[in-house]
């Protein structure tokens, strides 16, 4: 099994661990201002532009246009990478809304997402083995990677057919092992992510009853950056979003130009260009500035969060400390607050978007 675009999400043990320390509010801590900065990325289709820009000299062009100098770190594990992030070892880290909140966030890392970069059309889903729809999954054993986003999207796929997740029984299974663990005749329910969905819905009797693209702009990847850091250098943000726009772009051109830089994202990614293409059709990118602003200041992104927050506090994900889903706030676009007002970790800023989309970057 191909790990190239595994996105691997959180696992049990870390989300453990990292409950350990987190929650709780802490005052937000002046930064100063810098001149180098290190943003982490992991391989998934719809990061890839980041390293392939750093390549082909586009963050250069971008970090010399605002005098400073960003570096794009590779980190294998997804997890680490976001660990990473919550430590202060990265100023920046491609991630998920789930795991934005749920990590540093929840910490009480206070953390910006300055650009949405896709959602999820497709690249997560659940399967069953004989079975005619996923109402056939009552009863029986599911296996994912749990306190994940497959586990959040089997909550949100059970809610469709009137089941909750206590009408099934879960096993945590990582996503290196998810294949191996499906193909055994007994296990008759998975829920995972592609490269592996794939390989799942291709086993004897499987078939693949409910995807992402029935939850629309609920699995949200993102570009989220260290609140105090963007404050003290908003040339950051601006470069960061330069950066991001001109490469996507630039991979949507429909010639050779844009062919061969699909084909290097692939490469850098360990897959082949046909097989990153298909990755791109269940990857619903936001193409341009104009759309992604359009999306985050959609009323829609409040109830995705509200959703998001309110299955990430009931699996104790924001630590053993907090009364309710309102423990930590999320700040939205219009000056509008989710829960605490006076402990908000997670911001979604789209005002580097919309200078992105006013050509005033």
């Amino acid at each position: 099994m191909a790990k190239w675009m595994s996105k691997a999400r959180l696992t049990a043990a870390t989300i453990a661990m990292l409950l350990a320390t987190s929650c709780g509010g802490g005052a937000q801590q002046a930064s100063p201002q810098r001149h180098d900065f290190s943003i982490g990325w992991s391989i998934y289709a719809g990061w890839m532009p980041w390293p392939y820009a750093q390549k082909a000299g586009i963050v250069k062009k971008w970090a010399d246009k605002y005098g400073i100098k960003i570096d794009f770190t590779q980190v294998n594990d997804y997890v680490e990478s976001v660990n990473q992030f919550n430590a202060g070892k990265l100023d920046g880290v491609t991630v998920t809304n789930m795991d934005a909140l749920t990590i540093p966030a929840a910490g009480g890392k206070d953390t910006s997402a300055i650009i949405l970069g896709d959602y999820s059309n497709g690249n997560d889903g659940i399967v069953l083995k004989n079975a005619s729809s996923l109402a056939d999954i009552k009863g029986r054993t599911v296996y994912l990677v749990e306190l994940s986003v497959s586990h959040y999207l089997l909550a949100r796929g059970l809610s469709t057919v009137g089941l909750q997740l206590s009408d099934v029984k879960t096993v945590n299974t990582s996503d290196a092992d998810i294949v191996g663990a499906f193909a055994n005749p007994t296990a008759t329910a998975a829920v995972t992510w592609n490269p592996q969905l794939t390989e799942l819905a291709k086993m004897p009797g499987a078939k693949l009853v409910f995807d992402s693209k029935q939850v629309p702009a609920e699995i949200l990847d993102m570009l989220c950056v260290d609140t105090a850091t963007l404050k003290a250098n908003p040339n950051l943000g601006k470069a960061l979003t330069g950066i991001w726009y001109e490469t996507i772009a630039l991979m949507q051109r429909k010639d050779a130009t844009g062919a061969a830089a699909r084909a290097e994202m692939a490469r850098m990614a360990g897959s082949t260009p046909q097989s990153f293409d298909a990755q791109l059709t269940t990857t619903h990118l936001y193409e341009t500035p104009q759309d992604a602003v359009s999306a985050m200041t959609a009323p829609t992104l409040a109830s995705t969060m509200t959703k998001v927050r309110d299955f990430s506090f009931s699996k104790g994900l924001f630590g053993p400390g907090a009364k309710s889903a309102d423990a930590v706030g999320i700040g939205l676009p219009g000056g509008k607050t989710l829960g605490d007002t006076g402990n908000v970790k997670l911001r979604f800023d789209p005002s580097y978007m919309q200078q992105a989309a006013a050509g005033k970057l």
